[in-house]
């Protein structure tokens, strides 16, 4: 290779240096992926965003967890996030229906999401169930305390699905914007239940049990993931998608309680 002439050499030292100290020499890649993601995934989504930042350094997961529909309405409002993941089709088809997915990943996996995960109610009760909470019918009694989600969240569509296949009517105490909510009001023992989801009953560990219920299969819900139309790092985004659809992401889920798509 031709020497350069030392002036140039130095020129070119330093212009290279500027570059770098503006941004120019760090990896395109590197920066802050945002995820909106159902209440109901929080621990399985903070095992997988450990796993993404090792395979991808640089790369910094920001998990935005909360209530479905609280999330739809943020993206539509514009709120800047690169994925969303809901606990339900309907809430997604929100989502598709005002922000859009990118129509490049939405081409290859579907316009209205990937569907990554199921998940099925259960009754979760305080660890020595005060109330002798055994099954469904159960939650309709007078003296009894129960917290529910709210209808508009895809865990509250579930409850009112699975009530309807069981022909009851529950009166609740609360209602609450989240699955997760609903949990820590069990947990907290100020309420004798509440209907939350499978993965939430085995989050808590020994802090509640869980009951099945027949009329849960009436009301399973569909997980769906998807690429955001104005996603502001749909690169990473991708990956992050690529790996909860992959077998890796598979057996986080599954070691959380959720089901196969």
């Amino acid at each position: 290779m031709r020497d350069l002439p030392l002036g140039l050499t130095a020129a070119l030292t330093a212009a290279a240096a500027a570059l770098t100290a503006c941004g120019g020499g760090t990896d395109p890649e590197a920066g802050e992926m945002t995820v909106f993601a159902a209440a109901s995934l929080t621990d399985a989504f903070e095992e997988l965003a450990a796993e993404f930042e090792a395979r991808h350094p640089g790369t910094e997961v920001v998990l935005n967890f909360a209530g479905s529909s609280e999330l739809a309405a943020q993206i539509n409002a514009g709120a800047p996030a690169d994925v969303f993941a809901a606990a339900d089709t309907a809430t997604m088809g929100q989502v598709v229906e005002g922000e859009g997915l990118n129509d490049e990943w939405a081409a290859e996996h579907g316009e209205d999401g990937a569907v990554f995960a199921t998940n099925a109610l259960r009754i979760a009760v305080p660890a020595d169930d005060p109330a002798g909470i055994e099954d469904l019918d159960d939650l309709a009694g007078a003296d009894v305390s129960v917290a529910l989600c709210a209808d508009e969240v895809p865990c509250g569509a579930a409850t009112a699905a699975a009530l309807e296949a069981a022909g009851l009517d529950i009166t609740p105490v609360t209602y609450e914007g989240d699955v997760r909510a609903v949990l820590t009001k069990v947990e907290l023992g100020e309420v004798d239940a509440g209907l939350v989801y499978a993965t939430d009953v085995r989050a808590a560990g020994e802090g509640v049990t869980g009951i099945s219920f027949p009329e849960a299969e009436e009301a399973v819900n569909a997980y769906p993931i998807g690429l955001l139309a104005d996603a502001p790092r749909p690169g990473p985004a991708a990956d992050w998608i690529d790996l909860v659809l992959s077998q890796d992401g598979a057996a986080v889920l599954a070691e959380a309680g959720f089901g196969a798509p």
